[in-house]
């Protein structure tokens, strides 16, 4: 299965989301990108690609333990940002972002321990992708849009495991699909 984790944002704050990515749909030059939809748009916490069926089992668990140590926290989407020069154009967050980054690391980290390969470990960036392109694209307007943009502030409480189904009919434009296998609570959440 093509795993990873993640935080999902509450129904309301995608619905503020998407608001927004409608108004940048209409900037110039939009359709040079590739807009991600509401099924894709989540803060990925640890990628972990093909993940044997047999370690499965035990990365969920370890999951487990990782959302029981961890508390809830506030977050917001918050400004914007850009990786590759456009290929990939993205919505920030705001808030408890060191307990974000914490669940990041704790969530690698619960791979690594079950025998997940990870690559490189590389400083966590709290990023919600809402496009990419394939080339280089300048997205400054969008990312200037993006910088007055400011989600409600919700209560994060929980981890979700996540499953990508990459497309496969090769019609042009197909976006993957996501199934949350298991979502775990935080620390003192309900």
């Amino acid at each position: 299965m093509r795993l990873f984790a993640a935080v999902l944002p509450p129904e309301d704050v995608a619905r503020e989301l998407a608001t927004e990515v409608a108004e940048l749909k209409k900037l110039p030059g939009a359709d040079a990108l590739r807009w991600t939809g509401r099924p894709g748009w989540h803060f990925t916490l640890a990628f972990y690609g093909e993940v044997d069926d047999d370690l499965v089992p035990d990365l969920s668990a370890r999951l487990e333990r990782v959302a029981h140590r961890t508390a809830p926290f506030r977050l917001a989407l918050r400004g914007g940002g850009q990786f590759g020069h456009g290929r990939a154009l993205w919505a920030g967050a705001e808030g408890d972002l060191a307990t974000l980054r914490l669940l990041a690391d704790r969530s690698e980290a619960a791979a690594r321990k079950a025998g997940v390969p990870m690559g490189e470990h590389r400083r966590y960036k709290p990023h919600l992708t809402v496009a990419r392109s394939r080339s280089a694209v300048d997205v400054r307007p969008y990312v200037a849009a993006l910088d007055a943009f400011t989600s409600r502030t919700w209560t994060v409480d929980e981890l979700a495991l996540v499953r990508s189904h990459l497309p496969t009919s090769g019609v042009a434009g197909e976006q993957p699909r996501y199934e949350a296998v298991a979502r775990r609570q935080l620390g003192g959440a309900g």
